[in-house]
């Protein structure tokens, strides 16, 4: 509970589909397409974390002027740095040139990262140094414009070292195993590879060699590079780039793991990772943002131009689920009632943990993310009141006096703020024992929210590590003295590590698997973990969709409850004066709140790309082996 979860990254694309001057008389700045990127970022900004970029191109620029500008930054705000840093350059020409002011085409000549077409990232790695190599957009940069290219993305391939070896085999000298790296410099390959047969093609039709390079930006077929680059990819995506000369593209992997919008006028056309970001930003309708089909590109062409063109086969839908419970933000018209949705079904299974006791148990939730789940409860429970007191009214009769009816209709379920993040309160002390004692005081409680005896109910968005619960929350909540405490979770039981760009990689760390693991220790069932182990073991050289995901059978034999009530335990600190119990949401719960997006696999292990069954036994094989090392 309340556990920080590193997560995947946000993209922005932007492209100006009018001339700058356009944007200068209109909105008053020729710098329409910066701001505006500013803000696509700054809406996405709880995706990233520790670092920042952006990039931007000019079109119909001469030979010897700058057309290609990026910024990127570590900085602790690093969104307002990077825009500082432009603001900082912007001003200084202004300054230093005052007749640029009213000229949009000396501000385009001159001043970097005024361009028509853009693109930003904000970043949450995941693993590896944070250091600005690591930080998107990444450039390759070459002398012919066309080959030049930018990459941004939302993603993690599972297959990295395979992609690296293709690479090797093509000829080419990779600097790095990175798979943004390899995935960048994959579609280069084959950037090249069309650049060159173009220029070989025109230069047959007789035009000279300053002739062709026009006539390339106008032939050149971004699809047709996407689909010979993105034949092996394995991973969940969202993949952003821009060329040169002023093409660009979003991709999105075929089973839609990583989420893409976009939203097109006859002003700009953008994409980005989350809906509300546009629709926020550009003052447009929630039906007037499209979502991106698996499988497909966006393809913007220099002319501005935009196609949606099928890039691979787009595979069974299995759009991540966690990202509507947790990551995007709630702003989405769809997530926001799906996170109420999420709230509402969890009732009946608190209800039969009450006993159906709702007069002496207060409901609460921690932390802020939960607070949709939460009021999608309280609408349960408040149905469920409902129902309960016309039964009353209607079994008493005509009869019923005005203290009666005032009696039950004053029954309400209790709702309070019981827990408070102290937002001022830093974890820096090292020692061990010392930081315990301060991480639980990270929370204050409001005193008087609940009666002694009561039951009390504290909802969450999911419990994964169950590590903040079990060193802060629980132990601040027994001083309130409730008879029981029940902790409940939106989503289910985390019990899979994510290899599509979330920062949940390492078996050990989920409760949920330590609780199974402690279930095989008190059954004597020990053996059955060492089987698996070997069955992973003897399917590390098998192709990967031949591979099974053998560490379901780790949890075959418990049920979900039976795998709750251990967490509980174990979560539960000794000297804890409440009964704890924690409840899970299921996973039929969890699809009829988010019939979209179908991902699992963190709950059943479902992968929806061969290389997930690879990455999990690989998971399963390190954790018994004891390395702390990455599965992929």
């Amino acid at each position: 509970m309340s556990d920080a979860i590193k997560h995947e990254c946000g993209i922005s694309l932007i492209r100006l589909l009018k001339p700058l001057e356009y944007y200068q008389e209109k909105y008053g700045s020729a710098f329409y397409g910066v701001n505006k990127m500013y803000l696509m970022m700054e809406k996405q900004h709880n995706r990233g974390q520790d670092g920042a970029g952006f990039a931007s191109i000019k079109l119909d620029m001469e030979a010897g002027e700058r057309y290609m500008s990026r910024v990127r930054s570590i900085d602790q705000q690093p969104i307002q740095d990077i825009f500082a840093q432009i603001n900082d350059r912007i001003n200084t020409s202004f300054k230093e040139n005052p007749e640029y002011l009213n000229d949009v085409a000396k501000q385009k000549k001159h001043i970097p990262y005024i361009g028509e077409v853009l693109l930003g990232h904000v970043r949450y790695g995941t693993f590896g140094k944070n250091s600005i190599e690591s930080v998107h957009p990444f450039l390759r940069q070459n002398n012919w414009m066309h080959r030049n290219l930018i990459v941004a993305g939302n993603f993690n391939m599972t297959n990295v070292n395979e992609l690296f070896d293709n690479l090797v085999q093509i000829g080419q000298h990779p600097k790095e195993k990175a798979d943004t790296v390899t995935v960048m410099e994959k579609i280069g390959h084959f950037l090249d590879d069309a650049v060159a047969q173009l220029y070989k093609d025109i230069k047959k039709e007789g035009f000279n060699k300053r002739e062709a390079s026009p006539l390339i930006a106008e032939r050149l077929n971004v699809a047709k590079i996407l689909r010979r680059a993105a034949k092996n990819f394995d991973g969940g995506y969202a993949m952003a780039g821009l060329l040169g000369h002023g093409d660009s593209f979003v991709l999105r992997d075929p089973a839609g793991i990583r989420p893409a919008y976009y939203y097109k006028d006859d002003e700009i056309a953008v994409v980005a990772s989350e809906r509300p970001a546009i629709q926020t930003v550009f003052n447009v309708n929630f039906d007037d943002v499209k979502e991106l089909d698996p499988g497909h590109a966006i393809i913007i062409k220099k002319n501005g131009k935009v196609k949606i063109k099928r890039i691979l086969e787009p595979t069974e839908r299995k759009a991540c689920s966690f990202e509507r419970i947790y990551f995007s933000r709630g702003s989405d018209k769809e997530i926001y009632q799906e996170r109420k949705m999420l709230g509402k079904l969890l009732f009946p299974l608190i209800l039969k943990s009450i006993d159906n006791d709702i007069k002496n148990t207060v409901f609460s939730y921690i932390p802020n993310t939960a607070e949709t789940s939460f009021f999608g409860m309280v609408i349960a429970a408040q149905n469920y009141m409902n129902k309960k007191k016309e039964e009353q009214i209607l079994s008493i009769g005509r009869k019923i006096t005005r203290e009666e009816l005032h009696e039950i209709l004053e029954v309400r379920p209790r709702i309070e703020k019981v827990a408070i993040k102290d937002a001022k309160l830093r974890t820096f002390i090292t020692q061990d024992s010392s930081r315990d004692d301060l991480v639980a005081h990270v929370y204050d409680i409001s005193y008087g929210s609940v009666k002694e005896n009561d039951n009390l109910v504290i909802i969450d968005d999911s419990i994964v590590r169950g590590t903040t619960l079990q060193k802060s929350i629980l132990r601040i909540l027994d001083r309130l003295l409730p008879k029981k405490i029940i902790v409940v979770s939106s989503a289910p039981q985390i019990r899979y590590p994510d290899c599509y760009g979330i920062d949940m990689a390492k078996l050990e760390d989920f409760v949920a698997f330590k609780a199974a693991l402690a279930l095989h220790e008190e059954r004597n069932t020990m053996h059955l973990v060492e089987e698996i182990y070997k069955k992973c073991l003897l399917q590390t050289k098998t192709q990967d969709s031949e591979v099974v995901n053998y560490v379901k059978e780790f949890y075959a034999p418990f049920t979900a409850d039976e795998i709750s009530d251990k967490i509980g335990q174990l979560l539960s600190p000794p000297d804890i004066k409440a009964e704890v119990q924690v409840i899970y949401q299921n996973i039929e719960n969890l699809h009829e709140a988010c019939p979209k997006n179908l991902g699992d696999w963190y709950f059943t292990g479902n992968y929806p790309t061969p290389g997930g069954n690879r990455v999990v036994n690989r998971a399963f094989i390190n954790f018994f082996e004891g390395k702390n090392e990455r599965a992929y």
